[in-house]
Order: structure tokens, then C-alpha cells, then sequence
């Protein structure tokens, strides 16, 4: 490999392509051959690419696959948008699809060519992807991605792979000062692992009554491994904090996301309650959060205000909180996300800071999922809740 060719895969650069394959490639583009024993029957190659290079429109008679070893490229259906490449992104190409692949205008790009069906896979190649196609297919992408960092890119594709923002094209500018704050720079501090910032978010975009911005982060949050039953568990839970009409539309949105992915609902029941026992349940289960405070609202309520605080322990805790399918330190960070969310609710807030820390949730973790939520609930609210954390929980 030459030293002035960037060591972008962990696979070798191979050697300049050999005339009989260079003649369709615009810009200069290497191969590494990597397995050898044809009874084997499966040809794997690194195809590596200078900035600017990409082969021809092409297609395969029997398919290809495509793994990503480095750099960042582009992938194109003819007559679709292109698709953004980066390391650990998999192409599968099916039969007959004319398409192109290659790198970013800036970028090297490295990526596995698989060839599939090979006793009967043969190419045909077909004209130049022209320098005003190669500009149209890269020029949103180019001058957002450009400016862009590697972990606002990464961190967006784990959460929504291959997704084409509409907002990309209109409004590139505040994509990638919004993209690199909150997927960077605010992704980056803490210790909140992805599955529990995502459900934060999810709770929160509730409490904001963020619809679009819900549907999101269920997507999302189904593609980092959070289940079905948790993603109903964070609506079931907003019922009593923001109120079934402000609920309803989410849970009309969630479930259709499900029917689009084939998830079949009405999912797996989580109730431990029943009419006789929620008051019993629900009260015990606000003690184990909030200890002898229980006990004090309730000799401290007027007798025409009790039936509220016995509305908090059978249904708020009893029917919502006692269910399955959410621990309880998890079920407190979402409360917690939910009331900084809504705004005017400090004195809840107050209570559940130390709901959260009486369950294992410290101040540290309260911070980290107040900061995670920042780009979706603004400064305001953001330092509100900071506000009442330093008051229950002082420096």
C-alpha cells in the first residue's frame, strides 16, 4: 500500500483495477482479491475508491452484496436517491437492478464486493454515471455530511439506517448544527446507554406532544432492540402523567408502526393489578419510592381532597406502575422525563428527583437524562430541571 493512500478497512488496498474492469470506473479504484479456493464457490473482494471515483451504471445477473469496510461512499438504484455508505453498512443488491456504487467527492471509500450465484452471475455494464448525475446524487449530502462529524453521522445511522431526511434538502444548515449538537456533542456526555435515551426521548416527545418527533424515536428505538411491550409500556405510562387525550394520538401512531413492521398487537399483557387489589398494590409500591412522605400526605390532605390521593395510589401506581415489562428505576428516569418535558410541574419534579435516587437513580444519571433530552425540550426547561435537581440533591 503507498504511503500516501490512507489505510481506511482493515483489508488490504489490493492493486490498481486491471484494464478489463478500470474502463468502467470514472476516477482511480483499487482490488484485493481475498479468497482464493474456487470450490468454495463465493468470490470476496475489498474494492477500494479515491475520492470521486465510482464505477459505471451497472447490474449483476445474480446479485451482489456489499459490506462496508471504511471511508464514506454512496449507492445508487437508477431512478431512486442515493444512499449515504459508512463502515458496517450492508448492501444487498438483487438481481438486475442497475445501480452504481463509489465514493463521497472528499472521501475514500472501502467497501467487501461479494458475488452471489456466481456459476451463472455475469455483469453488464452500461454507460457512465456523468459528472451532473455524480454531483445530484452526492451534492445534499456532500454539503451537509461535509460538515458533519464521524459521530453525528455514526450515532444517526444507529438510531435510523439509511434514512433520507426531507429536512437534509430544504434545510441543511440547521441539520448539521442540530445533528452534531444532539448526536455528538450532547450523545457524547454521560453515561446513558442508547436504549434508555432513547425511551427518555420517547417519554419526553409525549409530554411535548412531539408527534412527528414520537414516530421517530419508536422507529428508532425499535431498531437499537428496544421490544414492542417496552415501547407500549412508555405510553402506558404517559396516561396518568399527561392524560389520555393528550396520549391517545401516540398510541394511535405506535401501533401503527407496528402493523407497518408486522408486529401484532394487541401485544402480551403486563398487568399484575385487578379491582380488588390495585389500592394495596399501588399504595405499597409509592412507599418502596417514597417512603414515609405517603403517609404524611395522606394525614396532611383535607377530606374533600383525599379521594385524589387515593386516585395516585390505585390508579396512578396501582393500575400504570406496578406493571411488567419496565423496572422501576427505568419507570422513574420516564417520569422524570416526562414532567421536566411538560413545564409548571417543579414541584412533581422535585419529588420524583428523589423517587429516582430512593430507587438507585442518582444525581449523576439525572443529569445525564436531562442533558440527552436538551435538544428536544430547549434551555428553558432544560435548566428547570436543573434548578430542582440542585435543590433536592445540593452540590
Amino acid at each position: 500500500m503507498k504511503e500516501e493512500n490512507p489505510k481506511i478497512s482493515i483489508f488490504p488496498l489490493g492493486t490498481r483495477l486491471p484494464e478489463m474492469y478500470s474502463k468502467y470506473f470514472t476516477g482511480q479504484a483499487y482490488l484485493a482479491p481475498l479468497t482464493h479456493n474456487k470450490e468454495l464457490n463465493c468470490p470476496v473482494s475489498n474494492v477500494t475508491f479515491e475520492p470521486g471515483c465510482r464505477n459505471n451504471w451497472h447490474y449483476h445477473s445474480g446479485g451482489q452484496v456489499l459490506i462496508v469496510t471504511g471511508g464514506r461512499g454512496f449507492y445508487q438504484v437508477k431512478g431512486e436517491p442515493s444512499i449515504l455508505l459508512l463502515p458496517g453498512d450492508i448492501v444487498e443488491i438483487p438481481f438486475n437492478v442497475i445501480h452504481w456504487h463509489g465514493a463521497s467527492p472528499n472521501d475514500w471509500f472501502s467497501h467487501l464486493a461479494i458475488e452471489t450465484n456466481p456459476q451463472d452471475n455475469k455483469v453488464t455494464w452500461l454507460e457512465a454515471v456523468d459528472d451532473e448525475q455524480y454531483v445530484k446524487a452526492t451534492s445534499i449530502s456532500n454539503s451537509t455530511f461535509s460538515r458533519l462529524t464521524e459521530n453525528a453521522i455514526k450515532n444517526h445511522e444507529e438510531l435510523w439506517p439509511n434514512y433520507k431526511s426531507k429536512a437534509k434538502d430544504t434545510d441543511p444548515e440547521l441539520i448539521e448544527v442540530f445533528d452534531n449538537f444532539a448526536f455528538d456533542e450532547v450523545t457524547s456526555h454521560g453515561n446513558i446507554e442508547t436504549k434508555t435515551r432513547v425511551m427518555a426521548i420517547m417519554a419526553s416527545t409525549i409530554a411535548s406532544q412531539a408527534l412527528s418527533e414520537y414516530k421517530m424515536f419508536v422507529n428508532a428505538a425499535l431498531n437499537v432492540g428496544v421490544s414492542p411491550v417496552e415501547v407500549r409500556e412508555v405510553l402506558y405510562q404517559s396516561v396518568p402523567y399527561v392524560g389520555i387525550a393528550r396520549a391517545l394520538d401516540f398510541i394511535y401512531a405506535a401501533n401503527e408502526i407496528f402493523t407497518e413492521r408486522g408486529i401484532k398487537t394487541p401485544l402480551e399483557n403486563q398487568s399484575t393489578t385487578n379491582p380488588e387489589n390495585r389500592y394495596e398494590k399501588g399504595l405499597a409500591l409509592q412507599k418502596e419510592i417514597f417512603g414515609e412522605m405517603i403517609d404524611k400526605i395522606y394525614q396532611a390532605a383535607p377530606k374533600n381532597q383525599l379521594h385524589i390521593q387515593k386516585y395516585l395510589s390505585d390508579n396512578c401506581f396501582g393500575d400504570y406502575l406496578t406493571r411488567t415489562g419496565l423496572d422501576i428505576k427505568t419507570r422513574e428516569l420516564l417520569t422524570y422525563s416526562m414532567l421536566i418535558s411538560m413545564g409548571g410541574t417543579e414541584s412533581q419534579v422535585k419529588g420524583h428527583i428523589q423517587g429516582n435516587v430512593n430507587v438507585g437513580n442518582n444525581k449523576e444519571t439525572l443529569i445525564g437524562i436531562t442533558t440527552q433530552l436538551l435538544p428536544y425540550i430547549g434551555y428553558p426547561r432544560t435548566l428547570n430541571a436543573i434548578k430542582c435537581l440542585n435543590e433536592a440533591i445540593p452540590e
